[in-house]
């Protein structure tokens, strides 16, 4: 069975955690997307498929993302990896473990490869959305909109019936976390899933994705009628497929 947790990081912020079988030996580490949490259906279809395989399972929600603690426009992608670093190195410790990234989950799942390249045995990302901040978001503003968000350091972007608060600090620490002319020599699993009907992350992120990895065994996965969250039971059934393949392989 799965639990919420609450891990303190110092003396003002606690991440909430999700974990199942903490005393395994290896892990499976679920990296959620932006303004998302652990409430959704692929930490729970992961969770489960570690439960019955007897492998621990460690999801977890950055700073000012779902109940953790932190007001999410304090955030950037290094505040979130360090958030990430932290719990993995408190949860998973040294064992080894293989790295599930979701959309922005992808980008901070390559940053992590700097400190944990030894014990990550393979890498999946769904719907990978690595430098989306500028290249998807900042690039595409208009005149008007890079100019309010300067002035007043931040911006509502309203986009599929929800709202984003955008802050310029968060755009300019972007900008400090390019991965995409990385290389990382790692020879293992390396599996992007990609929907073709992903309206918000185009499939040519996944295969970027695929060029940092030099000497990886790599695949692209295409889901056919896939959107960008590809959490439908159905998407999600192939997605474990994957996942155990490379349990299987380890």
């Amino acid at each position: 069975m799965s639990k919420f947790k609450f891990v303190k990081i110092n003396k003002t912020k606690k991440i909430r955690c999700l974990l199942a079988n903490k005393y395994s030996k290896f892990f499976v580490v679920f990296l959620h997307g932006f303004m998302s949490d652990l409430e959704g259906s692929k930490p729970k279809a992961f969770s489960k498929f570690c439960i019955n395989n007897k492998i621990g399972f460690l999801g977890l929600e950055y700073s000012g993302h779902g109940k953790s603690y932190g007001k999410f426009t304090d955030g950037n992608i290094s505040s979130w990896t360090r958030d990430a670093k932290f719990i993995i190195k408190k949860i998973v410790k040294k064992k080894n473990f293989i790295l599930i990234g979701s959309s922005m989950g992808s980008w901070i799942s390559i940053n992590l490869f700097k400190d944990f390249n030894r014990q990550i045995k393979g890498f999946i990302g769904i719907g990978s959305a690595p430098e989306f901040l500028e290249k998807l978001m900042w690039n595409k503003f208009t005149k008007k909109i890079k100019k309010e968000i300067i002035k007043r350091k931040i911006y509502c972007l309203k986009h599929g019936g929800y709202e984003y608060p955008i802050s310029y600090q968060l755009i300019k620490d972007a900008k400090k976390n390019k991965v995409l002319k990385k290389k990382i020599n790692s020879k293992i699993l390396v599996t992007m899933i990609h929907g073709k009907k992903d309206k918000v992350v185009p499939v040519i992120y996944s295969k970027k994705v695929l060029k940092v990895f030099k000497n990886a065994k790599k695949k692209l996965v295409l889901i056919k009628n896939g959107d960008h969250s590809l959490s439908s039971n159905i998407n999600l059934k192939k997605i474990v497929k994957e996942l155990h393949l490379i349990t299987e392989s380890i």
